[in-house]
């Protein structure tokens, strides 16, 4: 195991409350430490600068930060199960930035899906999603409780350990670093990796987009069977490069899905009943520094009922 830490980020709202408390689970699962990142708003930032400038010691010491007493009370001795290692920082700069520079020491950094002042009618907010198209290490999103999914009175434990891990593949173009990572969040958490590849079809008057979708183990595509060309081309092509994956990682079931129509929809779909999403950031052929996220990856952050992680190409050759 790395000790690169699990980062939360957070700024005291309901958002940044449910992304601190899925980071510190998954801290306990990766026995890694966690680190609290909270970047001083505005007003905190130039009294810092006030106070650095004019040397007055008569000025306190420490930085009024209400945050850090509110992660110093929920984090407490009579809390929930911690990490072996928890730390609490505060950053300054704005908030893109300061995460991006922090997260490229940790394993994963995790945010809400919307920060403190961001309008209650944003699916996703600008630094959630600045952050998770710029962030040298995986970014999960957590979504608001509005886009939970459906059995939103379910416990919360329940929801995040026994989900599967559904993973998003273009079998030609997906970087290893995302099939990695997703074999690696079901491994910890004892569930089954639910492979998920869309094709594109002819448009048909008998089909029904929103329908169930089969999941198909390999051993069911034997040339007798009777799916159609595409799905089962397609699930050929999902067998030969999951191999690897299945000799790393043998205690890990795997499920794989070939659908017709379009790929983040079916990702959203598969939310429902998901412990997290995984995600590439960039297309494969863009520059690795790309500042764009793909346009699935887009989607899934906007609309997913779930976490979703968004992993990054960490390997410049690709």
């Amino acid at each position: 195991m790395s000790n690169t830490p699990v980062i939360a980020a957070v700024d005291g709202s309901e958002h940044s409350l449910r992304a601190l408390e899925w980071a510190r689970k998954e801290a306990v699962r990766h026995g890694c430490g966690l680190l609290v990142a909270h970047v001083l708003p505005d007003h905190a930032q130039l009294y810092a600068g006030r106070r650095a400038s004019l040397h007055d010691a008569s000025e306190p010491q420490e930085i009024p930060d209400p945050v850090r007493d509110w992660v110093r009370s929920l984090l407490g001795a009579d809390g929930p199960e911690l990490p072996e290692g928890v730390a609490y920082e505060a950053l300054e700069g704005s908030v893109p930035e300061a995460l991006r520079v922090i997260g490229s020491r940790a394993r994963m950094l995790v945010m809400g899906s919307r920060g403190r002042g961001g309008f209650a009618s944003l699916l996703l907010g600008s630094s959630s999603r600045a952050v998770a198209s710029t962030a040298a290490c995986p970014v999960v999103v957590v979504p608001h409780a509005e886009r939970g999914a459906a059995d939103t009175d379910a416990d919360t434990d329940a929801e995040q350990s026994a989900g599967r891990v559904v993973v998003g593949l273009h079998a030609a173009e997906t970087p290893e670093d995302v099939l990695t990572f997703a074999f690696t969040e079901a491994a910890v958490r004892g569930t089954t990796v639910q492979v998920v590849s869309a094709y594109a079809i002819p448009p048909s008057p008998t089909l029904v987009i929103d329908s169930p979708f089969a999941v198909i183990p390999p051993e069911g595509l034997a040339d007798e069977g009777d799916g159609v060309p595409a799905e089962r081309e397609m699930l050929r092509s999902q067998t030969e490069r999951l191999a690897p994956l299945r000799e790393r990682f043998p205690d890990v079931p795997v499920e794989q899905a070939a659908v017709p129509g379009d790929p983040a929809g079916r990702l959203v779909i598969a939310s429902r009943a998901a412990a997290l999403v995984v995600v590439g950031r960039h297309h494969p052929r863009r520059t690795a520094m790309s500042l764009a996220i793909g346009s699935v990856a887009h989607a899934v952050l906007h609309h997913a009922h779930g976490p979703v992680a968004v992993v990054p190409t960490l390997k410049d050759d690709v």
